[in-house]
Parts: C-alpha cells; structure tokens; sequence
C-alpha cells in the first residue's frame, strides 16, 4: 500500500487538472488495482477473452476520456475505478451478444463452452440492467454492491469508504442483494 500523502498529491494535482496525475496515480496503486479487477473477473464469470491487464488499462483509457476527473479522495478513486471496470465488463458482454446475434457472420454450431459464455455476458447484462435500476432508487445500494460484489471490499472496508458503520453496510448489503435477487430471478419465474 502506497504512503497516502503521495497519492493525496496526486489526487489534488488531478482535481486541479493535471492529466499527468492520473499517470502517477495508476502507477502507484496499479497492483491494488489489477486485485479490483480479478476479483471482478472472477466474480462476474467473464469470458476468458478479457485479463486483468487488459480490464486496468481500459480503466485508465475511461478515466483519460473523461476530461477533467473529479476526485475526492483514494477510496471515491477506488470507487469509480471499480465501477468504471464493471461497465467495461458489461460491455465487453454485450458486444458478445451483439455477436452471437449475427454480426455478419454465418451461422454456427454452438459447443459448451460458446452455451456458457453466452450465459456469463447474459447475466452480466441483465445484473448492469439491475443494478440501474437500484441507483435509481437508492445510490448507496448500489454503491455498497459495486464495493462489495465487484470491487470484492469487506463490511469495514466498505463502511469506511461510504462514511458509515459496519452494521448500516450489512442492511444495505442484505436489502440490496434482496432486491436483486427479485430483480434478477423471481423475474424469471414469472
């Protein structure tokens, strides 16, 4: 873990607009980083066409996109970094579906790992397309499941970062996979 002074530097240098920043910044916590996006490899069961290399560098190609980034602190960083990996898998899902639906090409047979890969960027979609809809009615849940599910932070990590206590985490995290869940499964079943 990095001294929290130079990455304090470096996080005001970058409010301030000094692009170079995000350079340091990236350097400093790239190991850190890479972790967040294993753990959101693993967790999402993304195709194994994406690295963790590959999920850090598009991170830092969204951020360079970004014009002026405005960051408060390490842990609102780790948090857009985090969310900026999930959409990067969940584009990475759906231009696999786009894909799999023709993209001019001719039709093929499907073998078990093509069923199984389609299922994965399928799920990842449909738990994007849920996970909207949660920020649209409570951002912290959906925070707490970016923090907790993709970016792989404990209760007090996460509690930490969010500026509450472990036991409001563990309400939000029930009440948020709760919702989800129904999200994604009792619709289903209907």
């Amino acid at each position: 873990m990095q001294p929290p002074s130079d990455i304090t530097l470096l996080l005001s240098a970058l409010k301030g607009g000094d692009r170079s920043a995000l350079d340091g910044l990236f350097s400093l916590l790239y190991e850190e980083l890479r972790r967040i996006a294993s753990r959101q490899l693993q967790r999402s069961g993304a195709p194994n066409t994406l690295s963790t290399t590959v999920v850090v560098h598009e991170a830092y190609l969204k951020f360079l996109g970004h014009g002026n980034v405005d960051v408060n602190d390490r842990n609102h960083f780790f948090n857009l970094a985090a969310r900026a990996m999930r959409q990067i898998l969940v584009d990475h899902a759906r231009q696999h579906l786009s894909a799999k639906r023709g993209g001019g090409e001719k039709p093929r047979v499907l073998d078990g790992n093509d069923i199984r890969v389609e299922e994965s960027a399928t799920a990842i979609v449909a738990l994007d397309a849920s996970l909207q809809r949660l920020r649209g009615l409570d951002e912290r849940l959906a925070q707490v499941v970016e923090l907790r599910f993709f970016a792989g932070l404990s209760v007090e990590e996460t509690a930490v970062l969010l500026d509450v206590t472990d036991r409001t985490i563990k309400r939000d995290w029930r009440k948020a996979r709760a919702f989800l869940h129904r999200e994604l499964y009792d619709e289903r079943l209907a």
